[in-house]
């Protein structure tokens, strides 16, 4: 049947563009695809394939392919020819691993669909995919999310649920056009960890602050427009009292302090003599800012909560309003200023 149907559309001359050979029982393909030039859509959804043949490669103006629901262990190979293609789909099959090279020729992919699949990791040359803008890893074994996804500068929907993801990297922040962000029925219930000396103070309150750390610098430069995160074993912590201490800093965080605010006011002096320096170059491009008066500062800080209320920005969970949301504060100084709405939370 299905040599049959490419048969006719072959003698439909070469400016066929779409072929469906949909549920047609296919444990391989017939050789004769490759003399499709001209193809543009082509469906094999739902057969038993677990491989792709080489005359596939010819395809070189392909711009869907739908491969869901078939016996692929692997992503092809053979898909990194495809250079026009736009849309994959490989869902519902038994992948285990991604090839770094399927990512080589595929620079014009704006779709990819891996969901109901067997991924443990997703490989970090995922970013050679520089025009990806929607990526679906629904239902599969992911335990964590490499940091090299988040150079994809163009994605805006990201659909990670139900997997076993513990934890969300950092450079997450750096996925500023993101708009729709799945993370449900994962397994996010920790706090990264913070380097440098840490200062605390502690508001008490009258219940347990649920906390889901978002590693934004700030959420408001988002575009993001839609966030589900139920179904995780999301970290719960007691806000206690503490003593507070008065801000000591070390002589080399006074020493930086006083640097980003002469550079903030435009020493020329000092500018220069910082170009000349890349050891000082390095140290200063760790700078933070703070979150309530805007100075820079190093590596002391007090590390904060501040409630966001998501519900009026995006789509989320039914039963998300306010989205704790990690600030930092460069001095008890700015923590005891009024109205700010920052809370700083500890284990007790």
């Amino acid at each position: 049947m299905a040599e049959w149907q490419l048969l006719r559309a072959l003698r439909g001359g070469p400016g066929t563009r779409s072929l469906s050979l949909t549920a047609k029982g296919l444990h391989r393909l017939p050789r004769d695809l490759g003399k499709m030039k001209n193809l543009e859509e082509l469906s094999l959804r739902n057969n038993k394939l677990h491989c792709l043949p080489q005359e596939i490669e010819a395809l070189s103006r392909l711009k869907v392919l739908n491969l869901g629901n078939n016996n692929f262990e692997e992503v092809p190979e053979q898909l990194q020819y495809l250079e026009s293609l736009q849309k994959l789909h490989l869902f519902a099959n038994k992948i285990t691993r991604i090839s770094p090279l399927v990512f080589d020729g595929l620079q014009n992919l704006v779709f990819l669909n891996l969901n109901n699949n067997q991924l443990n990791c997703l490989p970090p040359e995922i970013h050679r995919l520089g025009n990806l803008e929607c990526l679906s890893v629904d239902n599969n074994r992911l335990e964590c999310i490499p940091k090299e996804l988040c150079y994809l500068q163009k994605l805006h929907e990201l659909h990670l649920s139900n997997n076993s993801i513990i934890a969300l990297p950092e450079e997450i922040r750096y996925l500023t056009r993101l708009k729709v962000l799945i993370l449900s029925r994962n397994q996010i219930n920790n706090l990264p960890d913070v380097s440098g000396d840490m200062l605390w103070k502690i508001i008490p309150a009258p219940h347990p602050i649920l906390i889901f750390l978002v590693l934004f610098k700030q959420i408001e430069e988002l575009e993001l427009e839609e966030l589900y995160c139920e179904g995780n074993p999301l970290f719960q912590k007691n806000p206690v009292s503490a003593v507070q201490e008065e801000d000591i800093l070390t002589l080399k965080e006074v020493t930086a302090r006083f640097i980003f605010t002469q550079l903030e006011n435009k020493n020329c002096y000092l500018q220069t003599a910082i170009k000349q320096n890349l050891e000082v170059q390095k140290l200063l491009s760790h700078k933070q800012e703070c979150v309530h008066c805007g100075c820079g500062f190093l590596g002391m800080w007090l590390e904060c909560v501040q409630f966001v209320d998501v519900k009026q920005r995006m789509k989320t969970s039914r039963n998300l309003q306010l989205l704790p949301v990690r600030a930092l504060l460069c001095s008890y100084k700015c923590f005891n200023r009024r109205d700010h709405g920052l809370f700083g939370i500890a284990v007790p």
